[in-house]
């Protein structure tokens, strides 16, 4: 058994963990997103309407926050290893089974139970991650494996849809996924290692390695406020990609591939955002990032609400707005939640933040969407996107910074910090 200093700054470890976990959050993506392409053929095949669609997207997000929210504190005591292998292998087999639905009721149970896995992976590799990586790497190997998932799932997954969609009947393309995912589990069994808590708290501001009761964790400033600001980025990413294809189609009158295309730019974007804004945050501080970014988010999503059917612009305002976004979702979930706690509170508090914003912001905000499309028109739907967003930069500002190099400075002053003032 190697020395956890040397485990901790392996790069060759620190490499290999970071690119399974990368790959096994981009199959989350996969699993999550690629529906949503889909939508008008499944709408069309088994009779569905708007607020269908909502249902059907919002069940995932609330059963993802549900797990998420207590998973997270089952991975800080049984270690990371047992469940993000285990919750890899389960999402796999069932977004195979999204295939075989018959109705909304079909898709509703099978997308519900995908949510409980896919909110299990979601803290524990993220944490997972953290621990993988040298503390001044943190923003940089959490934002290449958090690209992951928009790249595969919002980024090639729609083009590869849509195109598929021209050949075989939607069910067949669920089928294709399964494999992959088994594949990643087995190399992650192989790799993946459980870090001890006293080696773990070298990846905090805190540096505590002393037990916690799971309640301790709402003492940390950063953690309602992050709870409060998933909600925002969450309602944000699920209105301007779970009702995106039929805004695009039904509003302003696109062929299925423009849509396809202007779709991918929410990907791309948020793949780039994803990587670029939490490596910058490592050197400038996680705060004044997030506040740029909701401040970037908030300036593309009011020039998409004026555009008109020119996918080229479509594209270019859903990948900035989304650039900003997947920025601001990667440094919330990761480095200031996780960095924020003692490190016995770490998946916890990484997937208190995710559940809650997962069960209000993506489990809510579609089912409002999709009742607003309804009865009033599918072009409000953007409306709320821009309210989260002012919401959220009101969070920003009232942030604590926990980026190490800036951490440090504040250990040398304040020796001792305090959990109750987080």
């Amino acid at each position: 058994m190697q020395s956890h200093a040397k485990v901790a700054w392996d790069r060759q470890y620190e490499w290999k963990a970071v690119a399974l976990l990368s790959l096994g959050f981009g199959l989350v993506g996969i699993d999550r997103f690629m529906i949503m392409p889909m939508f008008p053929a499944i709408m069309k095949d088994l009779g569905l309407t708007y607020q269908d669609l909502g249902h059907i997207t919002g069940i995932l997000a609330i059963a993802w926050g549900i797990s998420a929210f207590f998973m997270g504190n089952i991975s800080d005591r049984i270690g990371r290893r047992k469940v993000v292998i285990g919750s890899l292998v389960i999402f796999s087999l069932l977004a195979g089974a999204s295939g075989l639905a018959g109705g909304v009721g079909g898709l509703l149970l099978v997308r519900a139970l995908m949510g409980f896995s896919e909110g299990a992976y979601a803290p524990a590799s993220i944490t997972a991650t953290l621990e993988a990586s040298k503390p001044t790497r943190h923003g940089l190997n959490l934002g290449i494996q958090q690209m992951a998932m928009p790249l595969f799932g919002l980024g090639l997954a729609p083009i590869l849809v849509t195109q598929l969609l021209e050949i075989v009947d939607w069910r067949w393309i669920f089928l294709l996924v399964a494999a992959p995912g088994l594949i990643v589990a087995f190399l992650l069994y192989r790799v993946l290692r459980n870090v001890p808590r006293a080696a773990a708290a070298l990846h905090t501001a805190t540096h505590d390695a002393s037990a916690h009761r799971w309640t301790d964790v709402f003492r940390y400033r950063n953690i309602p406020l992050n709870m409060v600001g998933m909600l925002c980025w969450l309602t944000t990413l699920v209105v301007t990609s779970a009702l995106m294809p039929n805004y695009l189609t039904d509003h302003l009158h696109l062929d299925v591939q423009a849509m396809g295309f202007v779709l991918s730019g929410i990907g791309f974007g948020a793949s780039l955002g994803t990587v670029l804004m939490p490596w910058l945050s490592d050197r400038l501080g996680r705060k004044p990032i997030m506040i740029v970014s909701v401040l970037g988010a908030i300036g593309f999503l009011l020039l998409l609400m004026g555009t008109g059917a020119d996918p080229v612009w479509l594209f270019l305002f859903l990948f900035g707005a989304h650039f900003f976004n997947f920025a601001l979702i990667c440094l919330t979930v990761g480095p200031l939640s996780v960095e924020a706690v003692p490190a016995a509170l770490m998946a916890t508090a990484s997937g208190i933040v995710i559940g809650t914003g997962e069960i209000f912001g993506g489990g809510i905000a579609p089912i409002i969407a999709g009742t607003v499309a309804h009865h009033f028109g599918i072009q409000y739907i953007l409306h709320l996107a821009v309210g989260a967003m002012l919401v959220g930069f009101i969070v920003c500002t009232a942030l604590k910074e926990t980026a190490p190099r800036r951490a440090r400075k504040d250990l040398v002053r304040e020796p001792a910090p305090s959990p109750v003032n987080g």
